[in-house]
C-alpha cells in the first residue's frame, strides 16, 4: 500500500478500502488496519473510525439555489439604515432596526414593502456585518486613538447627592479648546456633558471660557432629567473653577477625574466619536463658526440621542460565578424612558418629539452643515491650523 501524507491521499486511501474493510473478517480487518495506519501514520483506533465513516453511504446534500433571500432592495434599504445612523457595526445596528425603519418608512425615505421591512428588522447582527462588508471596507476612516478607562478614585468636592451612574442626571463633562494646536486665547470652546445612565449628550460652543456656565444653564434646560452632579476631567484649571463654582451655586454634587485617568471614559468616547468628527482637530475663532457649530449640535443631538444605539456593558453572571460582559444596546431616548426615575411629563415630551423626527433628513442637514463648516474653516485658517475633518458627517 502506498504512503499517505497529506489530507486529499488520506482521504482518498480510506475511501478505496473501506468497503473491502466493511466486509472482512477479524483478522483481515487487523491487517487492513496495520496497512492503513503504515500509509497515513494515524493511531488505530482512527484509522478504524475513519474506514468506517468512509464505508457509511453518505446522505445526498441538497444542492443551494445560490439564490440569498435578501435581494438588492433589502440590502439597498439595509445600507440608507446604517448611514442615517453613521454606519454602526452589525452589533449596534440589529437591536434598532425594529425601531428604525418603522420611522423612516413613515417619513416617506424608504419606499419598501411589507415583506421588504419584515426581511430588513429580522436581519441578524453578523448577516449585516457579512452585507455592508464591501461597503465598509470603501469607507473605512482611520482610527481614533482610543478614550482612556474610567477611574473612579477621585475625590468628592461638593456633594450634595450621593453619586449613583445608574440614576439619570450624574453626568461626565470636558470643555474642549478648538485651537489647532496654536494659542487658545481668542479660540472658540466647546463644553460637551454626557449622562452616565443613560447615554444623553449635549454639546454647545462658546465664545470664550467665562461662557461655559452659560452653556451649562441651556443644556441643563434642554434635558429630561435634572442635572444632579458633574463629573468633570481634563478641562482646564479655569473651566474646573468655573463649573465648581456653578455646581455650587445650583447645590450640584462635583467630583473631578485624576488628571492621569486620560479624560473621563463616558464623555472622553463621545468627543472622538461626535465633537472630533464634526470639528477635526482645526482652530475656531470666529462668530460664523460659533453660530454654525451650535446649529450642528441642535441637530446632532436629535440624531444622536433619539436614534443612534450605544453600547452600555451590563453586568451578568456566567457559569460558576462567573462575571461575563452583556451589553444594552439601546438609545439614550430609549433608556430614558424606561427609567423609573423620569417623571411621565417629560416621557411624554420625549415621545412626542420622537414622532416629528425624521433622522434621515437630520443627518442630511447636519452633512450639508459640516460641509460648510469646513469650507468655512479652510478658508479662514493659516495652512498650519488646518486639521480639519474629511467633508461630510461619517466617522
Amino acid at each position: 500500500m502506498t504512503t499517505a501524507r497529506t489530507l486529499p491521499e488520506r482521504r482518498a486511501l480510506t475511501n478505496a478500502v473501506a468497503t473491502r474493510y466493511a466486509r472482512a473478517g477479524k483478522q483481515e480487518k487487523s491487517r487492513i488496519l496495520d496497512e492503513v495506519c503504515a500509509a497515513t501514520g494515524w493511531h488505530r483506533s482512527h484509522a478504524r473510525k475513519a474506514l468506517l465513516r468512509a464505508a457509511r453511504p453518505q446522505a445526498a446534500r441538497s444542492a443551494r439555489s445560490g439564490r440569498s433571500k435578501y435581494d438588492g432592495e433589502v440590502i439597498a434599504a439595509l445600507n440608507l439604515c446604517w448611514t442615517v445612523l453613521d454606519r454602526p457595526a452589525g452589533k449596534r445596528l440589529a437591536p434598532v432596526l425594529a425601531d428604525l425603519v418603522p420611522v423612516l418608512r413613515r417619513h416617506g425615505e424608504l419606499d419598501i414593502g411589507e415583506e421588504t421591512a419584515e426581511l430588513l428588522m429580522s436581519m441578524s447582527a453578523a448577516t449585516i456585518d457579512r452585507r455592508l462588508a464591501p461597503q465598509r471596507q470603501q469607507s473605512a476612516a482611520p482610527r481614533h486613538i482610543r478614550a482612556g478607562s474610567l477611574l473612579r478614585g477621585e475625590l468628592p468636592l461638593l456633594t450634595w447627592a450621593e453619586w449613583d451612574h445608574t440614576k439619570p442626571g450624574f453626568m461626565e463633562i470636558t470643555v474642549v479648546t478648538h485651537d489647532g494646536g496654536g494659542p487658545g486665547d481668542d479660540c472658540l470652546r466647546t463644553v460637551t456633558a454626557t449622562d452616565i445612565a443613560t447615554g444623553w449628550t449635549e454639546n454647545r460652543t462658546v465664545r470664550a471660557v467665562n461662557r461655559v456656565p452659560f452653556a451649562l444653564d441651556e443644556m441643563a434646560r434642554l434635558l429630561p432629567f435634572p442635572v444632579l452632579g458633574l463629573d468633570s476631567g481634563n478641562s482646564g484649571a479655569e473651566a474646573e473653577e468655573i463649573l465648581l463654582r456653578w455646581c455650587l451655586q445650583r447645590r450640584v454634587t462635583f467630583t473631578h477625574a485624576r488628571p492621569t485617568s486620560g479624560g473621563n471614559h463616558h464623555v472622553g468616547q463621545k468627543n472622538w466619536s461626535m465633537l472630533r468628527n464634526i470639528t477635526g482637530d482645526g482652530r475656531y475663532q470666529d462668530t460664523g463658526q460659533l453660530i454654525l457649530l451650535n446649529k450642528i449640535w441642535a441637530a446632532l443631538s436629535r440624531l444622536t440621542n433619539y436614534f443612534y444605539p450605544q453600547q452600555h456593558s451590563v453586568a451578568a453572571e456566567g457559569p460558576g460565578g462567573r462575571s461575563r460582559k452583556t451589553y444594552d444596546t439601546a438609545t439614550p431616548y430609549r433608556r430614558t424612558v424606561r427609567h423609573s426615575s423620569v417623571t411621565a411629563e417629560d416621557k411624554a415630551i420625549l415621545a412626542d418629539t420622537y414622532v416629528c423626527l425624521n433622522p434621515a433628513e437630520l443627518h442630511r442637514r447636519i452633512t450639508s452643515m459640516t460641509d460648510r463648516l469646513r469650507l468655512m474653516t479652510t478658508a479662514a485658517a493659516p495652512a498650519h491650523h488646518r486639521g480639519l475633518p474629511e467633508p461630510g458627517f461619517a466617522s
